[in-house]
């Protein structure tokens, strides 16, 4: 007599697993950052590190970035023009205060983009949300640094950024 259930245990599975994917989709609010489409970006930005979602700053901390890649972070990561022109385009078209900005809104509160840091961990919406993160945490092997965001966020790579 357990045929009837079936249907209805199934449908029951199938919506609830929906409305997890939906819910996860649309909660985004503050958490969620579409992340790099472009291939070239991948490709040359993800080669060293993750592939930040360009809503994560503003146009002008993109520019400025881009305008002094062979001292990028203590690094020199500089690319050929036409790569460097392809990435800036691509992320000031996509930062914060223009393509992504129905992403960005709480994460860039307050930021002026004439002073718009050139790191993320630098935007104090971010120390707010991090703020309880003992020291030794980002010191810990698996972590070693407050930009290695997958280290916790284990779908930042698409762009899911929940505790």
């Amino acid at each position: 007599m357990n045929i009837p259930y079936r249907p209805l245990a199934l449908g029951l599975l199938l919506v609830g697993f929906s409305a997890l994917l939906f819910g996860r989709a649309q909660a985004g609010g503050g958490h969620y950052y579409p992340p790099v489409t472009d291939p070239v970006v991948t490709q040359e930005c993800g080669s060293c590190h993750l592939v930040f979602a360009p809503a994560m700053l503003p146009a002008s901390s993109w520019q400025r970035m881009m305008g002094d890649l062979q001292n990028h972070f203590g690094e020199d990561a500089s690319v050929d023009a036409a790569s460097a022109k392809r990435i800036t385009d691509y992320l000031t078209a996509q930062a914060g205060d223009t393509g992504g900005r129905n992403f960005s809104g709480k994460l860039l509160r307050g930021v002026s983009s004439a002073d718009a840091p050139l790191r993320i961990t630098s935007l104090s919406s971010w120390n707010d949300k991090h703020r309880k993160v003992p020291d030794w945490e980002w010191k810990h092997k698996e972590v070693q640094s407050k930009a290695n965001c997958a280290a916790c966020h284990l779908d930042a790579a698409r762009g899911y950024y929940d505790e």
